[in-house]
C-alpha cells in the first residue's frame, strides 16, 4: 500500500488510535499462526486413535519438532529475504505457507506426509512471528511497547483457543482432517487483507532507500520519522555488524542470558501446546476434558498477556517475565498431582496467566538492553535460538510418554520455568547502564536466528 505524502507537521498524533489498522491485522495473521500451531494438539489423542494414520507417540512428537524446526529455518530464510522484499511480502507469504502446510496435513495419508506438512507450515509459522512483532514494537505509541506486545499476543492464545473449539467440535463429528482443513482459511481471509490494507515498514523503507514512502507511511500513521541513526547498514556487511554489537562489552552477557530465558519459554510454549491434551488424558482425565484443557490454559493466556503487558509498563518487562516465570514452574509441579477436575481446570487456567505471558516478555526485555541500530537483530535472535527450545520441548516430552513416563513432562516443565525465571532476572545485572530505553519503534529490519532480518 502506498500513502501519499502529507508534511510532518500535519500528521496525526502517534496513539493506538492511529495505528490501529496496522496492528488489527498483524493481530489477524498471529490469531491464525496459534490457531495452526494449536491444531495438532488438539487433534493428537484423535489421531493416536486412528489406526490408518499409523501415529504413535514417538512419532507424534518427532513431528511436533518438525514443525518448531520447520519454524527455525522459516525465520532465518524470511530474516534474509525480508532486506528484498519487505515485510508486507513476506508476512504475505508466511500465512500462505502455513496454509499449504496444513492442506497437506489434511490429505496426509500416512505419517511421513503429514509430518512433511507440519514441516512446511513450520516454514511459514517461523517467518511470521517475528515479523508481526516486530511490526508491532515498530508502530507502538511511545512507552507502550510491552502493553503493544502483549496485546498483539492475545491473538495467539485467541487462536489456540479457536483450534481447541475445532478439535472438540469438528474432530469428532468429521474427522481430524476437517480440522486441518479448517487451516487453509488464513490463506483465503487473511491473505487478501494483508495485500491490501498493509503498510510496508518506514523503517525498511528507509534502508531500503525508499526516504520519500517511508516518511509518507510514517506520516500518515502518526509515527516519528525514521532515521537513518536507527536503521543499520543494508547488506551482509550490515547484518554482520549488527550481530557483532550484541556482544560489545556493556550488553555481551545480556545477550546469552535472553536467549536462554527465550529457549525456556519457548520449550514450554510449544511443549504446553503440542503436549497438554495428551498428558492430561495419561494421567487419568476423559479426552473430552483433556482437549478442553488446551482451550482453557490459552484462555487463561489472553487475560495473562493483558496483564503483563500494563505491569510490564509499570515495573518493567524483566522483572514481570521473571515473577511469571517462577508462577508457571509452581503451576506446573501442582498439574503433576492428579486433582478433582473442578480445581485442574482452575489450576491450567491459572498457570495460562504466566505461562505465555513470561515468554512474550522476554521479547519485550530486548527494548531495554539494545539500542536503536541493534534492537532488530536482537531480537530476532532472541526468537531465533529461542526456537531451539521449541524443538527441543516437543521432541523431550514424546520422549518421555513413549517410555510411559508422561507426568515427568510436568516436572521438566517447573526446571524449564525456573531456569528461565534465574536467566531473565540477571538480565539487569548484565546490561548496559546509564542509559534509558529508546522508543520501539526504532526496530527497523526483522532479524531472525543467524542475524539476518527477519516467532
Amino acid at each position: 500500500m502506498h500513502s501519499s505524502p502529507t508534511s510532518a507537521a500535519s500528521a496525526p498524533s502517534h496513539t493506538f488510535r492511529t495505528v490501529f489498522p496496522v496492528l488489527a491485522l498483524c493481530w489477524l495473521a498471529v490469531f491464525f499462526d496459534g490457531m495452526d500451531v494449536n491444531i495438532y494438539g488438539a487433534v493428537m489423542p484423535h489421531m493416536l486413535d486412528d489406526a490408518g494414520l499409523g501415529l504413535t507417540p514417538a512419532s507424534a512428537g518427532t513431528i511436533g519438532s518438525w514443525t518448531t524446526f520447520g519454524m527455525l529455518v522459516g525465520a532465518l530464510t524470511a530474516g534474509n529475504l525480508t532486506d528484498w522484499l519487505g515485510r508486507r511480502l513476506m508476512l504475505v507469504s508466511s500465512v500462505t505457507l502455513f496454509s499449504i502446510g496444513s492442506a497437506i496435513c489434511a490429505v496426509a495419508g500416512g505419517v511421513g506426509l503429514f509430518g512433511s506438512g507440519r514441516f512446511v507450515a513450520g516454514l511459514g509459522l517461523g517467518g511470521l512471528m517475528p515479523l508481526c512483532l516486530a511490526m508491532a514494537m515498530e508502530f507502538a505509541p511511545p512507552r507502550r511497547a510491552a502493553l503493544t506486545t502483549g496485546l498483539l499476543m492475545t491473538s495467539y492464545h485467541v487462536g489456540g483457543m479457536a483450534a481447541t473449539g475445532l478439535g472438540l467440535t469438528l474432530a469428532p463429528a468429521a474427522g481430524w482432517r476437517w480440522v486441518f482443513w479448517a487451516g487453509v482459511l488464513p490463506a483465503v481471509i487473511a491473505v487478501p487483507l494483508l495485500l491490501k490494507l498493509l503498510p510496508e515498514s518506514p523503517g525498511v523503507l528507509l534502508a531500503r532507500g525508499e526516504r520519500d514512502k517511508a516518511h509518507a507511511v510514517a506520516d500518515r500513521y502518526g509515527l516519528p520519522r525514521p532515521t537513518a541513526v536507527a536503521a543499520p547498514a543494508a547488506g551482509a556487511r550490515g547484518r554482520l555488524a549488527a550481530v557483532r554489537a550484541l556482544f560489545d562489552p556493556d550488553a555481551r552477557w545480556a545477550t546469552p542470558l535472553l536467549w536462554l530465558a527465550s529457549f525456556c519459554g519457548l520449550l514450554l510454549v510449544y511443549g504446553v501446546s503440542t503436549w497438554l491434551p495428551q498428558m492430561m488424558r495419561a494421567s487419568g482425565y476423559g479426552l473430552n476434558s483433556s482437549v478442553s484443557f488446551l482451550l482453557v490454559i490459552n484462555a487463561g493466556g489472553v487475560i495473562g498477556l493483558l496483564i503483563a503487558g500494563r505491569t510490564a509498563d509499570r515495573f518493567g518487562p524483566v522483572r514481570v517475565s521473571a515473577i511469571w516465570f517462577v508462577l508457571t514452574a509452581a503451576g506446573a509441579l501442582l498439574l503433576k498431582s492428579h486433582l478433582p477436575l473442578g480445581v485442574t481446570y482452575v489450576v491450567v487456567a491459572v498457570t495460562g496467566v504466566w505461562l505465555f505471558s513470561a515468554q512474550v516478555m522476554v521479547y519485550a526485555a530486548t527494548n531495554t538492553v539494545y539500542r536503536d541500530s541493534e534492537r532488530a537483530a536482537g531480537l530476532g535472535w532472541v526468537t531465533g535460538v529461542g526456537r531451539t527450545g521449541a524443538v527441543v520441548g516437543p521432541w523431550l516430552i514424546g520422549t518421555l510418554a513413549t517410555n510411559g513416563n508422561e507426568s515427568w513432562g510436568f516436572t521438566t516443565f517447573a526446571l524449564a520455568g525456573l531456569v528461565g525465571a534465574v536467566a531473565i532476572s540477571l538480565v539487569p545485572l548484565a546490561r548496559r547502564t546509564g542509559r534509558t530505553p529508546a522508543p520501539a519503534q526504532a526496530a527497523v529490519t526483522v532479524v531472525a536466528g543467524a542475524g539476518s532480518t527477519g516467532n
